[in-house]
């Protein structure tokens, strides 16, 4: 099967959001190449696996957002409501950059192999590796692997959000804990709760192509039995209560969910919240604290921060 390839030339701030918009507009998968990703992780051997300089900057400055419709389903209409979308970006606080969108063909055979070269092994935390299936890794005691086959939805788990969030969750969850992966996109942040040995993980999102990425992973990693994908909806498709909640979306949409929050998470319980550019973090925390969170934690990396947050306990 031929796909088009829409590229985006954007930031890493807005990366993101331009992928949503991919998705959105039926995109099949989405790769984002941010240079800003690598040579972050680079700086860190423990962390990555060699690659070389010139694979580096041959991505050049630009985060490159990368979606591949097939031909049945891109049409000029399709074209013309994205550059609709990448206009308004700047209304939501966010910088598009260049926002350039060039188009190209590409093979369903060449796509699915083409980005492996810098997809590595890569310590995310104090225990847990994301490790894409076809890579070799020679694991300590403690690492908790997480394996991954991108497949149509690309997505290393080495995104600075992912990975301070993986940080957290590491820092708080408790081995009886019920979690809720909020905006779950691949699934990672659920797995690797339940691979910290959570009781329970409901993973939710309201894309389809996300609940059904992280059904595959979850059953990769054999962790089915304590993971539940719910597509939709949180406030519709969930009615328990959680100790922990995980929201790595964007800053807009975790001011406004703050305030269902208390609905879903048990007392005591940790609002781990991620997504947010720097710019926006007083924002976030001044509507947290307004709702009546106390703030525990704050990560800090690259463009981006999470926040622990939560009521009732002594952090």
């Amino acid at each position: 099967m031929k796909y088009i390839e829409v590229k985006v030339l954007t930031t890493t701030e807005a990366s993101d959001a331009v992928s949503y918009m991919m998705y959105d507009l039926g995109a099949a998968g989405v790769v984002i190449e941010d240079p800003n990703d690598f040579k972050m992780l680079n700086q860190d051997e423990k962390s990555w696996d060699y690659i070389e300089d010139e694979l580096i900057q041959s991505l050049g400055e630009d985060a490159k957002v990368k979606g591949y419709f097939s031909e049945l389903d891109f049409s000029e209409v399709v074209l013309n409501e994205l550059k609709s979308r990448l206009a308004e970006l700047d209304s939501f606080g966010l910088d598009k950059g260049k926002a350039e969108i060039s188009l190209g063909e590409v093979h369903e055979e060449d796509w699915a192999t083409a980005w492996k070269q810098y997809y590595k092994p890569v310590k995310v935390g104090e225990k847990i590796v994301i490790k894409p299936t076809w890579e070799s890794y020679e694991a300590s005691e403690e690492d908790v692997i997480i394996e991954l086959d991108p497949g149509m939805a690309f997505g290393t788990g080495t995104h600075e959000t992912t990975v301070m969030c993986i940080k957290l969750i590491e820092k708080y969850i408790k081995p009886d804990n019920v979690v809720f992966d909020v905006g779950c996109g691949s699934g990672i942040l659920g797995i690797a709760a339940a691979k910290l040995d959570a009781e329970k993980v409901i993973c939710v999102d309201i894309e389809e192509v996300s609940c059904k990425v992280s059904r595959e992973n979850i059953q990769m990693n054999n962790v089915e039995n304590k993971v539940e994908v719910r597509c939709g909806n949180l406030l519709d498709v969930v009615k328990e209560k959680a100790d922990m909640i995980i929201a790595n979306i964007i800053a807009d949409v975790i001011i406004g969910f703050s305030e269902d929050v208390d609905k879903f998470l048990l007392e005591g319980g940790i609002f781990i919240s991620s997504g947010i550019i720097k710019d926006r973090r007083d924002e976030v925390i001044e509507k947290l604290v307004k709702e009546g969170f106390s703030i525990y934690e704050l990560l800090e990396m690259g463009e981006w921060c999470a926040i622990a947050s939560g009521k009732g306990i002594n952090a």
